[in-house]
């Protein structure tokens, strides 16, 4: 049965200067004059040679316009909006919002300047729009045909780009998760595969590692594709305490390629993405040889931030902290070692007693070894002090008047922060 004309014609509507036609279904090719039948099986064919070729959305705006004689907007909110032939950017964006509305299912009026359109589906989503456009030339009256046909090479175009982004994924998935768990991968291999993934790491990087409060991986990877131009961000599935996603990044070296403006905008961009969680950054390795390492380096600066309720700042990516942090990601044992020989027993006996041997060293040392300015910052006699001190020598036998074995000590107090952090117990 023929369906009824109307039903798959274009619907009509009353405007301001005459009709604006507004598809609602595609053109029955069967049912069109056999001159119209070879104009858009041509235009079908060149548009599909367009996107074949590369020239993506803006060359499928172009043909329908050429076939139309008129003005045709591709939207696609996800992409941006291309015109055929160009027009101002005001009229993109407010095309854009349009379509994004509608591709929401929320009531939207049609523009004025629009004078038919047809929906661009992907998978039975609405992604798009094709649209005519008012313009100085009146588009010709089998113009909406054309327009189907824009939509179907478009839906070509989106589904090849979103086939190319899965392989470009699972490329930097399969990359980065190497970068993780290998030892054996070369410089030259490592520079090879990123660069193959439009990332320049021949002059080294910062490995970034954000552990995510909220599930939004997509949105901190643009965020580190937008702050930092070149990096390689990729998500990995719930690792660490409480399984929560992870998204890794590789930095490339800035411009100058020093360390020091490559760390600066490793920091800034660290800054930016802290509202998205806790960011774990490596310090800056020249050799790409070494990024795997770099990598294991952040994994152990976020461990040590998400486990610590003291505050780090920066001072974890620098000085005698990142020495200790690549000791501890190539022989993790020797510092392991040295924590037990020097204020494991501390740590031992503040759990055990609930007292704050730990923190009354810190605070002896922070305070350049003064007795009363140590009482008076945790709130206790001086002789409380000197006390605890007794103790800690008893302990560790370190004893914390002597020059030598207080730069143990200060050493040791860092390597608690590493791999052993936690709250200090109440005082008693």
């Amino acid at each position: 049965m023929t369906p009824d004309g109307a039903a798959v014609r274009s619907r009509h509507r009353r405007a301001a200067g005459g009709i604006t036609i507004v598809p609602s279904a595609p053109p029955l090719l069967h049912d069109r004059p056999p001159r119209l039948l070879e104009r858009l099986r041509e235009a079908h064919l060149a548009m599909v040679d367009a996107v074949l070729a590369g020239d993506g959305l803006g060359g499928v705006a172009e043909l329908a316009a050429a076939s139309t004689g008129g003005t045709v907007a591709i939207v696609v909110p996800a992409r941006g909006t291309v015109i055929a032939p160009a027009e101002d950017r005001a009229a993109g964006e407010r095309l854009t919002r349009w379509v994004a509305e509608r591709a929401l299912g929320r009531p939207a009026a049609v523009p004025a300047d629009v004078l038919a359109e047809v929906p661009i589906r992907l998978r039975e989503e609405v992604v798009g729009a094709v649209a005519l456009l008012r313009g100085a030339v009146a588009p010709s009256a089998d113009a909406p045909e054309f327009l189907h046909m824009a939509a179907a090479a478009a839906v070509t175009e989106l589904a090849i780009a979103r086939a190319r982004e899965d392989v470009e994924q699972s490329l930097r998935g399969s990359f980065l998760e190497e970068l993780l768990t290998r030892q054996d991968l070369s410089g030259a291999e490592v520079v090879r595969r990123a660069a193959r993934l439009g990332c320049d790491l021949s002059r080294g990087a910062v490995i970034l590692c954000v552990e995510l409060i909220a599930d939004r991986p997509r949105l901190v990877a643009a965020t580190i594709a937008e702050e930092y131009p070149g990096a390689l961000a990729e998500q990995r599935e719930g690792v660490g305490r409480e399984a929560r996603p992870r998204v890794y990044a590789a930095l490339p070296a800035a411009a100058d390629g020093s360390a020091a403006s490559t760390l600066a905008l490793a920091k800034r961009l660290a800054t930016r993405l802290r509202r998205h969680g806790v960011v774990g950054l490596s310090g800056f390795y020249s050799d790409p040889a070494e990024l795997g390492c770099a990598a294991q380096e952040a994994e152990l600066v976020l461990d040590v931030l998400s486990q610590s309720d003291a505050p780090m700042g920066d001072e974890i990516a620098g000085g005698t902290y990142k020495l200790l942090l690549r000791v501890l990601a190539s022989h993790p044992e020797e510092l392991k070692t040295f924590y037990e020989a020097t204020i494991a027993p501390l740590v031992r006996y503040d759990d055990q007693y609930r007292t704050e041997l730990v923190r009354t060293l810190q605070t002896y040392l922070d305070t350049n070894c003064n007795m009363n300015a140590t009482a008076a910052a945790i709130f206790a006699h001086r002789h409380t002090i000197a006390y605890r001190l007794e103790r800690i020598r008893e302990l560790t036998q370190l004893d914390p008047m002597l020059s030598e074995d207080r730069e143990r000590l200060g050493l040791s107090l860092k390597v608690h922060r590493l791999i052993a952090p936690r709250p200090a117990g109440p005082t008693l």
